[in-house]
């Protein structure tokens, strides 16, 4: 079917998305995806590697959880929309045939999950919209996939997504929790990082990762810093924090409590001065929190330290990127919710791994897309096969 057919077909079927995508997005993820090696032996090859893995992501856009999912997708998948995701033609009927549950299996196992991550974040970064006047803030932390394996044989996986579009650009795999810290440079190091802030969390706090971000990738960091930094976390608490006015403070009402986030920030220079590398501001949240079921209140208190001066980063901008951190938590609450992930029992070769990417690329093309009810997304993407086209690019 010709490019002017099919879009002739998708005004029919699927409804326009709303989104104004940027000038250097011009080729649709499934062109994208023919850079991602194809390790098979060409001997016997039927499906061409690009059609399969695009009509995965179609699938999983649909809400497909399983290779078999995918499969029976991919099966019930119309002819044009086939044709669309690059799905092998048989060249004397002119038929194209959805690959099979056994191919969708191989094809995960074993395709090279960190060139298919690298393709995918490239094509993301190039999709996202133009950055408004503010910097841009990434959020690096890392996930067990619980169902991969065995205690001790889990798949680990380290992401790091930007806040402001809610998108994944970038995984990587680390062989166990404690070797996050090993994976972090791998992950940042393919991105341009000048003038982004870098929000990770407590286990992320360290010295060389601070020296690294500032002096080579010029970049910005905001680390909360914990007990496990024993002398650094006693310097912060230590600080005239009664003498500091609060900067910024901020409520939210929701799932039966209601918040209120209290911000003081300090410029620690001088006699003030923190044992750690470029930090120049220390951070104090505060933040109570109403059960309205109880009439409880509780307290917590969270420390933090940047690289930002008072100059660079107002305390609202601060406050902004310590609360957008959690968007990458958002994003693995979605995936064990919508995807039902920890569920997930595939832990053949690279299966797990790749599935978790396929999670990531669906819920960052709805992102793009503008849409944050991610569920409400899949259950109507399923209603009709020409949608998820539509978010891959193909218009």
């Amino acid at each position: 079917m010709g490019s002017s057919s099919l879009i002739s077909v998708l005004a029919v079927h699927a409804d326009q998305v709303a989104v104004s995508l940027p000038a250097a997005r011009r080729a649709s993820l499934v062109q994208a995806l023919a850079a991602v090696p194809d390790r098979r032996d060409p001997r016997g090859v039927v499906h061409p590697l690009t059609g399969v893995l695009a009509t995965a992501v179609a699938a999983v856009l649909a809400g497909a959880r399983s290779a078999a999912a995918v499969a029976e997708w991919a099966s019930d998948a119309p002819q044009q929309v086939l044709a669309g995701l690059g799905v092998w033609r048989d060249p004397l009927t002119g038929w194209r045939r959805a690959p099979d549950e056994s191919t969708f299996r191989r094809i995960l196992a074993g395709v090279d999950a960190d060139a298919l991550d690298d393709t995918i974040g490239r094509w993301i970064l190039a999709s996202r919209p133009q950055a408004g006047t503010g910097r841009r803030v990434y959020s690096v932390d890392g996930k067990t996939l619980r169902g991969s394996g065995s205690a001790g044989a889990q798949v680990h996986l380290l992401a790091v997504l930007d806040q402001h579009t809610g998108t994944v650009l970038g995984q990587v795999n680390v062989t166990g929790k404690t070797n996050e810290l090993t994976r972090f440079r791998p992950l940042l190091d393919p991105l341009d990082l000048t003038g982004v802030v870098v929000t990770a969390d407590a286990l992320h706090t360290q010295r060389e990762h601070a020296r690294w971000l500032t002096e080579d990738k010029q970049a910005g960091y905001v680390f909360t810093v914990k007990k496990n930094r024993p002398r650094l976390y006693r310097q912060l608490t230590a600080l005239p924090w009664a003498k500091i006015p609060v900067q910024d403070e901020t409520g939210q009402r929701g799932h039966g409590r209601y918040d209120i986030r209290r911000l003081q920030v300090v410029t620690c220079t001088g006699a003030l001065a923190l044992d750690f590398p470029h930090a120049v501001q220390a951070l104090r949240i505060r933040r109570r929190r109403l059960n309205l079921a109880t009439g409880r209140w509780s307290t917590v208190t969270l420390y933090a330290i940047t690289n930002l001066t008072a100059a660079q980063a107002s305390p609202a901008d601060l406050a902004d990127a310590l609360r957008g951190h959690w968007s990458i938590e958002v994003l693995h609450h979605i995936r064990d919710t919508s995807y039902a992930e920890d569920t997930s029992r595939m832990r053949t070769g690279n299966a797990p791994r790749v599935m978790a990417t396929l999670r990531n690329t669906a819920i960052s093309l709805l992102r793009l897309a503008g849409i944050t009810t991610i569920t409400k997304a899949l259950r109507r993407n399923s209603r009709n096969p020409y949608r998820p086209l539509q978010l891959l690019g193909i218009t």
